[in-house]
């Protein structure tokens, strides 16, 4: 069996693993399994944070262009 050395979480990736559990928990309570259905969509600003955290821990905080 092969064993797999995971580094530590940065504070970008603690940080989206919170804001997808407040996501999820909306969504919970609205009985939505997609932010895309529900009316505060675009205004959102839970979703605004999400949005930034993913970023962040893709940019590691890093300002300027993001190319995927």
């Amino acid at each position: 069996m092969q064993e797999t050395h995971k580094k530590p979480k940065d504070k970008f990736e603690l940080h989206l693993d919170e804001m997808i559990q407040k996501v999820q928990e909306c969504q919970e309570q609205k009985n939505h399994k997609s932010c895309s259905v529900c009316e505060h969509y675009f205004g959102c600003e839970l979703r605004n944070e999400y949005i930034k955290a993913v970023y962040n821990s893709m940019s590691k905080g890093e300002t300027g262009g993001f190319e995927f």
